[in-house]
C-alpha cells in the first residue's frame, strides 16, 4: 500500500529570484582545465552562426571563396574582441556578442541593389558594397551608444515587468525555429543522428551512470559533434555523395565550403580595409531599425543569460551600460567590415543553461578562441568546415533552453489571473504569427507585404515585424501597462513586486558581487 502524501507535497514549488542547481554562477570559475575546454565548446557553438551568415551573403555581393573566407576571420576577430568587451565592461554576463541575422535582410538589400551594375569585376563589387554596408553600421551603431549610455533603455528596463518578460524572452528562443530542425533536413543522415546522441548524452546518460562530475552535460555539444562530424568525413571520403545533387553535396560534405584552400595562414584584420565607408540616408536609416531589433533581441538574451548564470535579475542601469556597449561593438563591426551588426548570440546562452555553468571565465576564454583562430586561418577554416545540419542539430537543443528560461520567469506572475493568461498567450501567439505572416509573405511574392516606393521604409517595416521577440515585447509591454490599469491586483499579478528591489543598482547587495565593474571602476561610472 503505498504512503499517505505528506501536507508538504502539496505545497507550490518556491519562487527563487537566483535560478538553483547551476553548478558554476556568474562569480564562480571553474578550474582552469575544464574552463578552457568549455570555452572552447562555447565557440564551436558560435561557428555555426559565424559561418552561415558569409555562405548566404558573400556569393550575393559577388564574392567567392576568399572573400568568404576574409568575413569569417573578420566575424570571428570583431566577436572576440566585442565579447571581451561586453564580460569586462558591458553587462558583464557569460555572453558571446556574434554576428546578428537581423541585419542580413538589409545586407542582401544592399548587395542586390543596381547601384553595383557598372562595377564587371565581382571583388570590386564586393568591396563597394561592404563599404556602403560598413557606412550604414557605423551611423547605426550610435543609435545603440545613445540608448545605453545616455540612458533611455534604462527607462524602458525599469517598467519591464516578469509578466511582459515571459514572451518577451521565450520568443528570443523559440523565434529561431527556422535555423533548427528545417537545416538539420538538409542533410537528414548527419543531422538527425547528431540531434539524438546530443539529447542522449546530454540528458539521458548521466541519470545512468550517476556520477557526482556533470561531465556529460558539459562536454555533450563537444563530443556529439566530433563524432558526428567524423561520420560526415567518413562519408564523404567512401564517396557516399559523389552522385549527389549539388545541393545535398554542399549540405552534407565535409569539403565543399573550399575555405581551408581559400583561408591564409596568418591573416590580421585591419578596420577599413576595403576602402573608406560610403553613407546612403536609406541604408542608415534601415540599419537603424535593425540595431533597435538587435538591442531588444540582445536584452531579452541577457535576461535569460542572468538566469542561467545564477545571478539576480539584471538592474535597468546595468542593461542599460550593456546596450552603450552593443553600440560600440555594432561600430566595430563597421569598421572592419562584416556586414552585418552585433547581437548577444542566443546558442551560447543556451548551453549556459546545457552545462550548468555561467561562469564569467569561461566566455572569456571562449573569447580568447576565436581571436586566436581568427588570425591563423587556416586552423580556423578546419572547424568551420563542420556542415551545417550538424551546427543545426545543436541549435534545436540550445535554442529550447533559452525558450525554457523565458517561461521560468511565469513563477513571479499570478497564473490564476485571467489578465495574465490573456496577456502572455496573446504576445505569444502574435508574436510567431506576424513574423510568419510576413516571412511567408517574403518568400512567396519576392518583397514584403509593405512595398512602398522607398526600399528603406519597406526594409525598416519588414525587419521590425520579422523578429518575434521584438513583436512579442510591443505587444506584451503595451498591454502589461495598459491593461486593467489601476486595479489594485495588477501590480502582483505581472510580478513587478519581485522585481522592485532590483530597480535600482544598490537596491540589492548581491548586484554589486554579479554587475559591478572591475579595477574599482565604479568610481568613474556609476550605476544608477
Amino acid at each position: 500500500m503505498a504512503p499517505a502524501p505528506k501536507a508538504e507535497d502539496f505545497n507550490p514549488h518556491p519562487v527563487k529570484d537566483q535560478l538553483p542547481g547551476v553548478d558554476f554562477c556568474l562569480s564562480s570559475p571553474p578550474p582552469w582545465p575544464e574552463a578552457v575546454v568549455m570555452g572552447f565548446q562555447h565557440y564551436l557553438v558560435m561557428l555555426g552562426t559565424v559561418v552561415i551568415i558569409p555562405t548566404l551573403l558573400v556569393p550575393l555581393m559577388g564574392g567567392g571563396t576568399v572573400e568568404k573566407a576574409e568575413m569569417i576571420n573578420t566575424l570571428l576577430f570583431v566577436s572576440g574582441l566585442n565579447t571581451l568587451n561586453q564580460c569586462w565592461f558591458g553587462t558583464r554576463l557569460p555572453v558571446v556578442i556574434g554576428p546578428s541575422y537581423t541585419y542580413l535582410i538589409l545586407a542582401i538589400s544592399i548587395a542586390l541593389s543596381n547601384r553595383y551594375d557598372d562595377y564587371i569585376y565581382p571583388r570590386e563589387r564586393f568591396k563597394h558594397s561592404m563599404r556602403w554596408m560598413q557606412g550604414a553600421l557605423i551611423v547605426a551603431s550610435f543609435f545603440q551608444m545613445i540608448m545605453g549610455f545616455v540612458g533611455f533603455w534604462r527607462i524602458f528596463a525599469r517598467f519591464l515587468s516578469p509578466l511582459s518578460a515571459v514572451p518577451f524572452v521565450t520568443l528570443v528562443g523559440l523565434g529561431l525555429y527556422a535555423n533548427g530542425f528545417p537545416n538539420v533536413a538538409r542533410c537528414i543522415e548527419i543531422g538527425l543522428p547528431e540531434l539524438i546522441i546530443l539529447v542522449i548524452i546530454s540528458q539521458h546518460v548521466p541519470h545512468f551512470m550517476r556520477s557526482r562530475r556533470a561531465v556529460f552535460e558539459r562536454y555533450a555539444v563537444l563530443v556529439s559533434v566530433m563524432m558526428v562530424w567524423a561520420f560526415a568525413a567518413i562519408l564523404t571520403v567512401s564517396g557516399t555523395y559523389d552522385r549527389r545533387p549539388p545541393k545535398t553535396q554542399f549540405s552534407c560534405r565535409v569539403d565543399r565550403s573550399g575555405l581551408l584552400r581559400a583561408a591564409p595562414w596568418i591573416r590580421f584584420p585591419v578596420p577599413f580595409h576595403y576602402g573608406s565607408p560610403k553613407f546612403n540616408a536609406g541604408d542608415v536609416f534601415a540599419y537603424m531599425a535593425a540595431a533597435l531589433v538587435a538591442l531588444i533581441e540582445s536584452s531579452a538574451t541577457f535576461i535569460a543569460a542572468s538566469r542561467f548564470a545564477s545571478a539576480t535579475p539584471l538592474p535597468p542601469s546595468v542593461l542599460s551600460r550593456g546596450a552603450g556597449w552593443l553600440g560600440l561593438s555594432t561600430f566595430n563591426s563597421g569598421i572592419f567590415g562584416t556586414a552585418v551588426g552585433s547581437t548577444a548570440l542566443v546558442e551560447n546562452v543556451g548551453l549556459l543553461g546545457l552545462t550548468r555553468v555561467g561562469s564569467r571565465r569561461v566566455i572569456e576564454i571562449s573569447a580568447g578562441f576565436m581571436l586566436f583562430f581568427s588570425v591563423l586561418g587556416k586552423f580556423g577554416a578546419i572547424l568551420a568546415s563542420i556542415p551545417i545540419p550538424i551546427f543545426a542539430a545543436v541549435y534545436c537543443v540550445l535554442y529550447a533552453y533559452v525558450a525554457a528560461a523565458g517561461l521560468g520567469f511565469l513563477q513571479f506572475c499570478n497564473l490564476n489571473s485571467f489578465r495574465t493568461k490573456f496577456i502572455i498567450g496573446f504576445s505569444l501567439f502574435m508574436g510567431l504569427s506576424i513574423p510568419q505572416y510576413f516571412n511567408q509573405y517574403l518568400f512567396t511574392s519576392g518583397y514584403g507585404p509593405v512595398h512602398t516606393h522607398s526600399r528603406a521604409f519597406n526594409n525598416i517595416v519588414q525587419v521590425i515585424f520579422t523578429s518575434a521577440a521584438t513583436v512579442a515585447l510591443l505587444v506584451g509591454f503595451l498591454l502589461d501597462r495598459t491593461h486593467s490599469v489601476g486595479h489594485e491586483h495588477v501590480r502582483k499579478d505581472s510580478g513587478r513586486h519581485w522585481w522592485s528591489k532590483f530597480r535600482t543598482f544598490d537596491g540589492d547587495s548581491r548586484s554589486q558581487e554579479f554587475y559591478s565593474l572591475p579595477y574599482n571602476l565604479n568610481r568613474f561610472f556609476p550605476s544608477y
